[in-house]
């Protein structure tokens, strides 16, 4: 009886194993909006369903880093749900103050752009799983305003 049991959950724990979960990417991170109070950056997140049922997000949290330092994290509240058996684009709005990039300014003086680190932590509710967090990372640059971009 033990015997068939353990040749029971070996199968179930393979079947468990090899089944398809939620596959993301981030595909663009952007200048989105200049205001008072900071920048704004949306990082595009794609994320595809295998499921032929929608999925729901329970959340999105990001890390923006520069410079080894972390310049502007946070949660994205009722982010929704994956489309069945589908794409699906996300938008995840970086917020980052002015203050933070005055104290950036030895990496933006010279090329005029941030380097930067973002980290994505999509977070879904899969049955049988339970809660799945998807980690994603990207790096680049990302370009800042100009005055002509500013009030022009």
């Amino acid at each position: 009886m033990a015997e068939l049991l353990d040749k029971a959950k070996n199968f179930v724990a393979d079947k468990v194993a090899n089944m398809k979960k939620p596959e993301a990417s981030i595909t663009d991170v952007d200048l989105s909006h200049v205001g008072r109070d900071g920048i704004q950056y949306d990082a595009k997140v794609s994320v595809t369903n295998p499921y032929s049922a929608s999925i729901p997000i329970c959340e999105i949290s990001y890390t923006l880093k520069s410079a080894g330092r972390v310049i502007a994290s946070g949660k994205v509240p009722d982010p929704g749900s994956l489309k069945a058996s589908d794409s699906t684009m996300l938008d995840v709005a970086v917020k980052v103050p002015h203050s933070v990039l005055v104290s950036l300014i030895k990496d933006i003086g010279a090329d005029w752009d941030i380097d930067y680190e973002l980290e994505v932590g999509l977070t879904v509710d899969l049955p049988l799983f339970g809660d799945l967090t998807i980690p994603l990372s990207q790096k680049g640059e990302i370009k800042l305003p100009t005055f002509k971009d500013l009030f022009f």
